[in-house]
């Protein structure tokens, strides 16, 4: 037993008295639905912890459970009821991951909420649905005892579910699909036209469905149904904001057929009547299907819409189209850290004679949902003029999904980091130098046919993935390829380049393309052992654009969570989003799309995104900027401690960036952590700023990277740089990286701000010593200690020295005597020398 100190129950009480003026509708005087009715846990500590007294009204008694993780506690509202609110005063011992579940019969649940990284206290969460139960379900507890809770209240309207239920059909005329039809005369569409003359049927067999897409995530409070003599005896009317998961409202057993109308409680953008046993020898027959919706007070966000003034949609006959690319070419050329976001989107046909020059967070991209067609008789053209040739700094651009015949018959990609070559067909060569072969430190093309030979020249790194390229030249220090037809073979004692035959694990990007004149996102499937391009035979599948809200800048953190909650994906047009509450990503299988370099910024010390422990969530391009007030993590993927297994469908981050000043004062603890398993990292470049504005060791303090707690992670394409501690801390079991590219952070003041456990420098990929497996290829580090050229810093990279840990080809530079390192891996590998900038290797360790 536990005693509780007198102002942790002070403090309680004043904290619930607080309460009312959180929420509208918990006004001083309104009493919880909750209060006094039938509550039920997991467990309880003891005899004076019952579940009862976590609904009794009085904030000096409590319930609490054992000391373990996922326990409950269950209020019974006697009646169904429309939730708006839930506020849990926890003691000492709280939760701290948990979830706010409501349910129809005591049996199946739905998330009102899901709660990360709770401090304790009271917590006060909005929330809307429909049900008779609601719970606390704990996931993570914050302390070694168990959950306890003094007050467990839930608010709302205790109407049966029926007050503002509407008369409207909200079905009538809305898309609909089967799982078969007895004949053309008897279509899907025919149950929800409003004509009780025309009807659907299916085939005679069990079971079979008809299902409704009412457009957006409503609240449902009634379903009828008017079957023809071929009924159902036994089915479920089922409800799903996506689709493809559903749950069921109301099931029914031995009806009769007639007509009917059924109370359900529950919301979701489709609605389908799933019939397991007919009634005569007949398929199943509906005259007419309706779907009566009730008001939340705000109305459903509506999916699909202009894409924003910031994308160019353009065709072949699209006049002055030479003059678009150039106007928009003058304004980004050289504006390295402004806030313009440009997104050019090319329809299927032939273009003639153009030339894209690229400048900052500019991309382009095809329509078509092959790269051929759309072809460009010209050129797509990054060169370094605005920087005297030099492309060091030739950062956040794109080009994506076309065909690219050059007119010279090379053309020039003469990139940095975060400037993705994706799924083009290059019927040329590919230059990926300045002109005059200056300075260069790139890249990254993944998808691609480079039907030429591919020079990278003055390039000192690139990644290249489950591609094709008609020959390769030279390379300066770190060439890597996985899974392309084409590529040189491993050389890396004598030379640049490390080759794998294939990509264990890969998926490719979402993009976006025109079927017809609708606009759809397509979503690449896995693929295992991956070698060559995935197109055209394009495994995956499509999402219609009015499947996502798309954001423009402006919108609020709570319209785009809410947004979520609906069921619908994101798209992120071009501009600069700031966030006043983390973007929470909980549903499985959702599209995070960013259009243009979209970047979002996380305002008063927020973190910008979590994503759930759950399978499939897609992240792709955008820009994540740190605020100046410090955030503990941007982005989070995965809850901690958790331990699903995702590997059918494992979350992908790609072409994802994280930036840490430059644009001004920025400041995070951690920018990514994957706390998740079975996560595929495919291109990041996670950046603390060594130029701009708002840069100094303490100003745009970041102390890691990249945290992975996940098992079975698999990064291909790593650019992480300048962190003041760890830039990659991998703590997960049986993590793998195919390419790493870093630089040590250039402003560290002198070598004891960098010293720690007696080590002169953190290491720049850091495998914790609990770890057993771990495997990486082609793995890079540079200093440049520019503040103190003295720091000799003990080695790049740091692994527990044991048979399970396996790394390939590691380098280290210094970068013109500025600072050197001891060792490449553990004291293992020969120093760096001097000023020449020639590496240090070590092709196998241990």
């Amino acid at each position: 037993m536990r005693l509780r100190s007198l102002g942790v129950a002070l403090a309680a009480t004043a904290a619930l008295i607080a309460l009312p003026t959180a929420h509208p509708s918990a006004t001083a005087a309104e009493t919880p639905l909750s209060q006094g009715k039938t509550a039920t846990a997991s467990s309880q500590e003891n005899g004076g912890t019952a579940a009862a007294q976590a609904v009794d009204g009085d904030t000096g008694t409590r319930w609490s459970s054992a000391a373990s993780d996922d326990q409950w506690l269950r209020v019974d509202l006697g009646s169904t009821a429309t939730v708006t609110q839930v506020v849990l005063n926890w003691e000492t011992a709280y939760g701290k991951d948990y979830k706010v579940q409501i349910s129809a019969d005591g049996t199946t649940w739905t998330d009102l909420k899901s709660v990360t990284g709770s401090d304790g206290g009271v917590d006060t969460l909005d929330v809307s649905g429909q049900g008779r139960y609601v719970r606390m379900l704990g996931v993570h507890r914050a302390t070694s005892w168990g959950y306890s809770l003094w007050e467990f209240q839930v608010f709302g309207s205790t109407d049966g579910g029926r007050t503002g239920c509407g008369t409207a059909n909200a079905a009538q005329g809305r898309p609909a699909t089967a799982s078969s039809i007895e004949n053309a005369d008897t279509p899907a569409s025919a149950a929800f036209d409003g004509n009780t003359a025309t009807r659907w049927s299916s085939r005679a067999a069990d079971p079979q469905w008809l299902q409704v897409d009412l457009g957006a995530v409503r609240h449902l409070c009634e379903v009828d149904l008017n079957w023809e003599a071929a009924y159902a005896k036994d089915f479920q009317i089922q409800a799903s904001s996506d689709g493809q998961s559903w749950s069921t409202l109301k099931s029914i057993t031995g009806a009769s057929g007639g007509t009917a109308s059924y109370d359900v409680s529950g919301s979701g953008r489709y609605v389908r009547i799933n019939g397991t046993a007919r009634g005569t020898g007949y398929g199943y027959s509906l005259w007419e299907v309706a779907v009566h919706t009730g008001s939340t007070g705000e109305p459903p966000i509506e999916g699909g819409g202009d894409l924003g003034p910031n994308v160019i949609v353009v065709d072949p006959s699209t006049p002055d189209l030479q003059q678009k690319f150039d106007d928009v070419f003058a304004r980004q050329e050289s504006a390295q850290f402004g806030t313009g976001r440009y997104q050019f989107l090319l329809k299927p046909g032939t273009y003639n004679g153009i030339n894209a020059q690229l400048g900052f967070y500019t991309s382009i991209s095809g329509l078509g949902l092959n790269p051929d067609d759309t072809r460009i008789n010209g050129d797509i053209t990054v060169d370094a003029g605005w920087f005297n040739g030099n492309a060091t700094q030739n950062f956040w651009r794109s080009a994506e999904n076309l065909a690219l015949k050059p007119v010279s018959g090379t053309d020039r990609w003469a990139v940095a980091q975060a400037a993705p070559f994706r799924r083009i067909h290059v019927q040329g060569g590919l230059d990926l130098a300045p002109n005059g072969y200056g300075w260069a430190s790139g890249g990254y093309i993944a998808d691609s046919k480079i039907d030429g030979t591919v020079g990278p020249y003055s390039q000192q790194q690139w990644y290249t993935r489950d591609s094709s390229v008609g020959g390769w030249t030279n390379g300066v220090w770190n060439m890597t390829f996985s899974g392309v037809q084409g590529a040189p073979a491993t050389d890396f004692d004598t030379g640049p380049y490390t080759t794998l035959d294939n990509t264990p694990v890969s998926r490719e990007k979402p993009f976006l393309y025109l079927d017809g004149s609708t606009y759809k996102v397509f979503v690449p499937a896995k693929r295992t052992n991956a070698r060559g391009v995935s197109w055209p035979a394009n495994a995956g599948t499509s999402i219609p654009l009015d499947r996502f809200y798309v954001v423009k800048p402006g919108a609020t953190a709570a319209t785009i969570n809410a947004a979520l909650d609906q069921g619908l994906n994101l798209l992120f047009t071009p501009g600069v989003h700031h966030l006043d509450q983390t973007i929470d990503v909980t549903r499985a299988d959702t599209v995070v799309l960013g259009l243009g370099l979209a970047t979002l910024v996380p305002d008063n010390g927020i973190d910008a995104m979590h994503v759930a422990d759950v399978d499939g969530v897609r992240l792709a391009g955008f820009l994540i900027d740190a605020g100046p007030v410090n955030s503990d993590t941007l982005l989070r993927i995965g809850t901690p401690g958790s331990s699903a297994d995702h590997s059918a469908d494992p979350t992908t981050m790609q072409d994802v960036f994280v930036r840490i000043g430059g644009a001004g004062p920025g400041l995070a603890t951690n920018s990514v952590v994957v706390n998740s398993d079975d996560v595929v990292i495919d291109h990041t470049w996670i950046w603390r700023a060594d130029h701009g504005d708002g840069v100094g060791w303490d100003t745009n303090r970041a102390d890691h990277g990249l945290r992975v707690n996940g098992d079975d992670v698999l990064a291909t394409g790593l650019f992480v740089e300048h962190f003041n501690k760890y830039d990659v801390y991998w703590s997960g079991e049986r993590g793998r990286t195919i390419f790493f590219q870093n630089e040590k952070a250039y402003d560290a003041p002198n070598a004891a701000a960098v010293t720690h456990d007696g080590i002169v420098g953190y290491a720049a990929y850091k495998v914790a010593d609990t770890v057993t497996t771990h495997e990486a290829w082609g793995l890079g580090s540079y200093c440049n200690y520019t503040a103190d050229p003295s720091i000799v810093q003990a080695h790049g990279f740091q692994v527990p020295e044991t048979s399970g840990i396996k790394m390939h080809d590691l380098l280290v530079i210094s970068l013109g005597g500025k600072g050197q390192y001891a060792h490449v891996v553990n004291n293992t590998g020969a120093p760096t020398s001097g000023t020449s900038t020639v590496p240090s290797k070590v092709t196998s360790f241990p």
